[in-house]
């Protein structure tokens, strides 16, 4: 069938073929009726099987069912431009309408992930959103319909993502917010901005960092990297706490890294020492830095799921994959060549953020620090 060929699907097995005057259609839940031009009657059995059939899944990415101007059911493929009143889904119809749980394995993509989730009840914010794994997590829901906020310190960059992800399906709510985790009083100011629309937080993607960069203090006088990895993002769950607690069930995704392991926190008496987090020029490392940014990332994402989670807001720490190629290395050359020598080794961004949203959506693992979840993006 031309309609088949045109859904980039095969025809259906020769037993399934329709009398001639027959058609094949679909409801706009799915189930498949049969039209003969002939007699001009609809049915719900097959003329020659006489058994029910059904859609099975949902539409494939890209495509969205819509309704014309005579009220006809019609099938907009948003990625090829293109519109059809065949549902891409009838090569694909199941006698027994039972979904067995989908697998997925390290190939699978984000958007495959989604599919089938209508996320057009929730709004999302995503820390560091106007490139790398950020973004394409704003991407991801977006196009399945979620409201997303990408916040960023840089309002031009941003902006232009936004652009991006509505250039891609003009129906995607999503909006750029400024927000400069190395400045408190940014964060604070992005919360009441975010406030002051009045919408629920379903979702606190926490992902924005920097990595390896020269030692500087911000305009709070704290190390750079403490900052911005971690502080930044703990006084904007804080600010946010109130909101998340009454869109419950909600969920805070902290992007934490494997890296974490690699550091402590304990002076030689065996107790913390918070001197570590945010230390003088001649005692800072960089890589030493953002390991200790992380860990911070994990304690805080465990103590949050506990006090949190009684009241539907639960809290996840994440580790995207090692060796991510995105632009978090750019500020040293050596991190910088190495990222390079892997890169072919390495999965996609869009691969890497596979787990993110099982565990946004779904449930996911509760504060812990091995599963692969987010991005360590600049912002």
């Amino acid at each position: 069938m031309a309609a088949l060929k045109y859904a980039g699907m095969d025809d259906t097995d020769s037993e399934d073929e329709l009398p001639p005057g027959w058609e094949e259609r679909s409801t706009k839940d799915g189930w498949i009726y049969y039209a003969n031009h002939d007699e001009m009657k609809t049915q719900w059995e097959h003329p020659k099987t006489g058994k029910k059939r059904r859609c099975a899944g949902d539409l494939p990415y890209g495509w969205e069912q819509e309704i014309d101007e005579k009220g006809q059911i019609i099938y907009v493929d948003h990625i090829n431009k293109r519109t059809t009143y065949f549902d891409p889904r009838q090569a694909f119809t199941v006698e027994d309408v039972t979904v067995k749980p989908k697998r997925y394995d390290g190939n699978t993509t984000a958007l495959e992930i989604l599919q089938g989730h209508n996320l057009s009840d929730k709004v999302i914010i995503v820390t560091g959103a106007n490139a790398g794994i950020g973004f394409e997590t704003a991407r991801s829901f977006a196009l399945h319909g979620a409201h997303v906020i990408l916040a960023s310190r840089n309002l031009s960059r941003v902006s232009k993502a936004v652009s991006l992800i509505q250039q891609e399906w003009h129906k995607a709510r999503v909006e750029a917010m400024v927000c400069d985790l190395a400045s408190l009083r940014s964060v604070r100011e992005f919360a009441e901005s975010f406030k002051a629309k009045k919408l629920p937080l379903h979702i606190l993607v926490c992902n924005a960092a920097v990595c390896t960069i020269p030692w500087c203090l911000t305009e709070d006088s704290l190390e750079s990297t403490f900052q911005i990895c971690h502080l930044g993002h703990f006084l904007l769950v804080q600010c946010l706490e109130d909101v998340l607690r009454r869109s419950a069930p909600s969920r805070v995704v902290v992007v934490s890294s494997e890296s974490h392991r690699f550091t402590d926190l304990l002076d030689l008496y065996g107790k913390v020492d918070l001197a570590l987090l945010s230390p003088p020029k001649r005692e800072y490392w960089s890589m030493l830095a953002y390991n200790r940014a992380k860990l911070c990332n994990i304690l805080f994402s465990n103590e949050l799921h506990r006090r949190l989670s009684p009241y539907g807001v639960t809290s996840n720490a994440v580790h995207p994959g090692n060796m991510m190629y995105t632009s978090i290395h750019r500020n040293w050359w050596l991190m910088s060549f190495l990222f390079m020598l892997v890169r072919p080794f390495t999965k996609s961004m869009e691969l890497k953020i596979l787990s993110q949203h099982p565990a946004c959506i779904c449930g996911g693992i509760n504060s812990r620090s091995d599963a692969r979840l987010g991005s360590d993006q600049i912002h």
